[in-house]
């Protein structure tokens, strides 16, 4: 019972805390409430600017990404965030883990590049394995093809970090969870008091 009345407790806090949010934004006057709507938009522009940036720095169109699965440990585990850099870091080689999209999935898959041969006009063809998986990965290639191609690859990993990519894939596990979260962080940022 003492349990139970902690967690009473907590709730009548934060239910206090959420309805002093919501008569701070009704008491808002209008000027007040641009200008914290104008906040809010600065904070959703500068992690795109950033985001866009970073684009523009690695060469490809996502410069991190998370690791969904199990099929690269040891190298990887499930949760890591990986950065990436595109096509300027050189020609592929054997034992590069890339990331690449296959046609037909949306979700990019991280795996080692396992054969690669170079043809004479200069494409490449590329075999990938994950190092957890027995197999090569053709049966995870759109229907019909055996290699993948020079455009179809993302990026190459260049760096990790372990774990922190638990976040995404919780949220993308309870998608609830996001839009209170965001819903929350709007708030905030809505109800926060400047010095004046």
């Amino acid at each position: 019972w003492r349990l139970a009345l902690a967690r009473l407790r907590l709730t009548q806090g934060t239910m206090d805390k959420l309805q002093d949010m919501y008569h701070t934004v009704r008491s808002m006057d209008r000027r007040k409430a641009a200008h914290q709507l104008i906040n809010l938009g600065m904070v959703v522009l500068s992690a795109l600017m950033i985001w866009k940036g970073l684009i523009v720095v690695t060469s490809g169109e996502a410069p991190v990404v998370v690791v969904l699965s199990g099929s690269m440990e040891t190298a990887f585990k499930r949760g890591d965030i990986l950065f990436l850099m595109g096509g300027s870091t050189g020609p592929l080689k054997a034992g590069d883990i890339v990331v690449f999209k296959v046609k037909g999935r949306d979700i990019p898959i991280v795996h080692r590049v396992m054969e690669i041969h170079v043809k004479p006009n200069g494409k490449s063809r590329i075999l990938t394995k994950g190092d957890n998986n027995p197999v090569d990965d053709r049966g995870l290639y759109h229907a019909g093809q055996l290699w993948l191609s020079q455009s179809d690859v993302i990026g190459r990993a260049t760096g990790y970090l372990p774990y922190v990519g638990m976040v995404t894939i919780t949220l993308t596990d309870y998608p609830y969870l996001k839009y209170l979260l965001v819903g929350l962080m709007c708030l905030f940022v809505l109800t926060g008091r400047e010095e004046e």
